[in-house]
């Protein structure tokens, strides 16, 4: 997995609100990022 320097962020948000908005161009990994953050696999 590419380790990615949102997850972090991502997940401090998470932890403050029930939603984040992850936005980007097409084909980036927003949905594999999500997805991974949902599974709990480790990033």
């Amino acid at each position: 997995m590419i380790s990615r320097h949102l997850t972090s962020t991502l997940l401090k948000g998470l932890g403050q609100t029930p939603a984040v908005a992850l936005l980007g161009s097409r084909q980036v990994g927003k949905a594999t990022l999500a997805r991974d953050l949902e599974l709990g696999k480790p990033l």
